[in-house]
């Protein structure tokens, strides 16, 4: 029996984490004053990148949660240069604010150095209840040019529309937020419906006697070919419904 006990090795006792070794050192005079300002250091540093890590979890839990509960909001503006619709930082602030509150985040904005004359760096920290924050950033321009290139925008004004481009940007990345159908208010090139497929809405818009303006009031466009091909089948289903009605 003894030579069996002598090849069993006792349990290893799990070691202490740095919080409790720091308050017990902490709770000892006698044991404070024996332990070298290099070790307590390191003791400290552990506490603070365990209290750290924790945040950090807390911090991603929560915006996982607030995701989860933001739905595709709507669109509330339009671009008259590009004919699209977007909506505007008034309208995501006022859809997920009490969400992101809800779930303990806080944001504030700032900007920062750009990586060129005419750029504009936005910053948005986004910090949590639990302690831990996280800053995100986007590059706008602020030159004051145009769609075409022209100068259409003194220098403040172009700085003010890029800060609050990158705000309204920012925002939507932060928290992955869908805006409507389609959010393609600067200046990225927009698929429009083909010739023949414009001709066939025509034929339906004279075939179903669909009042012109009215239909192109409804489909939020001033000519028949600035329709979206995206929505060449909602318009075409709408003319249909209409001439299965009739």
């Amino acid at each position: 029996m003894a030579d069996l006990m002598q090849h069993v090795r006792p349990e290893p006792t799990p070691p202490a984490s740095g919080d409790a070794m720091l308050a017990a050192v902490l709770s000892d005079p006698e044991r404070l004053a024996s332990v070298p300002i290099e070790t307590l250091e390191r003791l400290i540093a552990l506490r603070e990148k365990l209290a750290m890590q924790a945040a950090e979890t807390q911090f991603n839990a929560a915006m996982s949660r607030a995701q989860s509960e933001m739905g595709r909001i709507s669109t509330d503006a339009t671009n008259p240069q590009t004919r699209s619709n977007y909506a505007t930082y008034g309208k995501l602030d006022r859809a997920i604010r009490p969400v992101y509150v809800a779930h303990g985040f806080a944001l504030s904005f700032d900007t920062g150095t750009a990586p060129a004359p005419d750029m504009l760096r936005v910053l948005c920290r986004v910090s949590h209840a639990a302690g831990y924050s996280r800053e995100y950033h986007i590059d706008m321009p602020a030159d004051g040019k145009g769609a075409k290139g022209g100068d259409v925008m003194t220098k403040t004004h172009a700085t003010g529309s890029a800060a609050s481009y990158g705000m309204r940007y920012l925002l939507k990345m932060i928290f992955n937020v869908a805006i409507g159908e389609d959010d393609v208010d600067g200046n990225m090139p927009i698929e429009r419906i083909t010739a023949e497929q414009a001709a066939n809405i025509q034929a339906l818009i004279e075939e179903t006697n669909t009042q012109r303006p009215k239909f192109l009031a409804w489909a939020k466009v001033d000519r028949v070919s600035d329709i979206q091909a995206q929505h060449y089948q909602r318009c075409v289903k709408m003319l249909e419904r209409k001439r299965e009605a009739a």
